[in-house]
């Protein structure tokens, strides 16, 4: 059974069976204040009213929470909230502490004081608002709940629609739209409360995540793997970068590439080397900008390729793991491409 947490900014509401709400928000750029009223303007009845019928009819085979949270964190002068659970377990904001499983207390103060002034940017590409901190601290406790949710037995696997996403972000920095580390906290935090010894980080995010690599590399009971467009944005990812214990794999593809290359790559570099780990958990940094629709990148992935790789990740778990994954929302800048591949990915969470 897999449990759905979604909190969405700057994404899609989505259920993983045949329903998304298209056309939440635009992209990560512009003027987002008319596009939201005109949104609920449309959608306030008929689009609630769909999703809480659709959440009725799958009850028995889906516990449903899905928590809409809109955060415009690209404009300063807007920021708002919008949220609604539907049965089973709603998210609840993060506590402070469990940052520090990646990040200093520098990073952590700087974010927090930012947000406090009023906003303001951390780097050439991360703007915060006034909210944004109060929103990165429910985007993450989402993502502890969906962990919560799987180690307790409530769940096999879950999936964390949440903004702002987390791979960039490093110990000690804010980049690429990312405050916190969501999927480098919830590894670590599986192991401190749980008790596991070996945890995973699979990221097919079109951008490397040079965050979650640099918070692992001199960890031995994480491995992080990661494809990723090369050469793109932030540069790191080499197939030569393999941290101090040989637990980061990078199979980087190049500009172009499609499903083909993909499953390649996953099937000559990434699945034998998870298998060899054999994590208790697996945490899938699930970014969509690979889809040949999106504007930020220039590899050719389809809904099918995404099914297939959270299939194969799931084979992984099943063998080493007891089924366990946790899957978050990172990276998609194509709505469409963003909410149809997000439904593949969670329509394969969903079997088994």
């Amino acid at each position: 059974m897999t449990m759905l947490l979604g909190y969405v900014a700057l994404a899609v509401v989505m259920l993983g069976v045949g329903f998304t709400l298209t056309h939440l928000l635009r992209s990560s750029v512009g003027r987002w204040d008319e596009h939201v009223n005109a949104h609920f303007a449309r959608h306030r009845t008929a689009g609630w009213n769909d999703v809480t019928k659709l959440a009725t009819s799958t009850m028995n085979t889906l516990p449903v929470v899905v928590s809409a949270a809109i955060v415009l964190e690209m404009d300063q002068q807007v920021c708002r909230r919008a949220s609604v659970v539907l049965g089973g377990v709603a998210p609840i904001p993060a506590a402070e502490e469990w940052l520090y499983l990646a990040h200093t207390e520098d990073h952590v103060k700087r974010v927090r004081e930012t947000c406090e002034r009023g906003g303001g940017m951390l780097d050439a590409d991360t703007t915060v608002c006034a909210k944004s901190y109060e929103i990165a601290m429910l985007s993450l406790g989402g993502v502890l709940t969906a962990c919560d949710v799987v180690m307790d037995g409530r769940a096999k696997r879950a999936f964390a629609a949440g903004r702002p996403p987390g791979h960039h972000a490093e110990p000690d920095r804010a980049m690429g739209f990312c405050l916190f580390n969501n999927a480098a906290i919830a590894a670590r935090h599986a192991q401190k409360r749980y008790g596991i010894d070996r945890a995973a980080v699979v990221d097919f995010d079109v951008h490397h995540g040079n965050g979650s690599q640099d918070i692992f590399w001199s960890d031995k009971t994480v491995m992080y793997c990661s494809t990723h467009q090369m050469p793109l944005y932030p540069g790191t990812g080499a197939r030569s970068e393999r941290g101090e214990h040989d637990t980061v794999v990078n199979a980087p593809l190049s500009p172009g590439d499609g499903g083909a290359k993909f499953r390649e790559a996953f099937e000559n570099v990434i699945l034998p080397r998870l298998r060899d780990f054999r994590p208790e958990l697996i945490v899938i940094s699930a970014g969509f900008d690979a889809h040949q629709r999106d504007p930020l990148a220039n590899l050719n992935l389809v809904e099918a390729d995404f099914l297939w790789a959270t299939q194969k990740i799931m084979e992984v778990a099943q063998a080493s793991a007891s089924g366990r994954v946790v899957s978050m929302l990172e990276g998609g800048y194509d709505l469409e491409g963003l909410s149809n591949s997000a439904a593949a990915h969670v329509s394969a969470l969903m079997q088994g």
